[in-house]
């Protein structure tokens, strides 16, 4: 069954840096094309980082510079680095695998705020 378990989030000031993980389940991550997305409270998803075996890593515009997308196989464990952290990165972030689009985690909450 596929499983996704997003951690990591927390309250910083600008210009901090936090590290999101999805551990997941039911799927080979090495293999994956694996997703951040957010969420600011009454907006829509915004995609902000992929990683794939193709592609490698791409991001936003937005975040492009600041946040760096990686994944430990062995471990099973997808990463977001956060850094030079922005209020509008405020957001529920969730990990979401390309082929199980239906299969979403709780998500992890960001604040930047001062």
């Amino acid at each position: 069954q596929v499983q996704l378990v997003e951690s990591g989030g927390g309250s910083m000031q600008p210009g901090g840096s936090l590290r999101l993980s999805c551990a997941v389940s039911g799927f080979t991550l090495s293999s994956a094309w694996m997703n951040w997305v957010r969420q600011a409270q009454g907006k829509g998803l915004e995609w902000v980082s992929s990683i794939n075996s193709i592609d490698g890593a791409i991001y936003a515009e937005s975040v492009k510079g600041r946040f760096t997308i990686s994944r430990d196989n062995a471990q099973n464990t997808l990463y977001l680095q956060m850094n030079s952290l922005k209020p509008e990165d405020t957001g529920v972030y969730y990990c979401v695998n390309t082929d199980y689009t239906s299969y979403w985690g709780q998500g992890t909450q960001v604040t930047v705020s001062s």
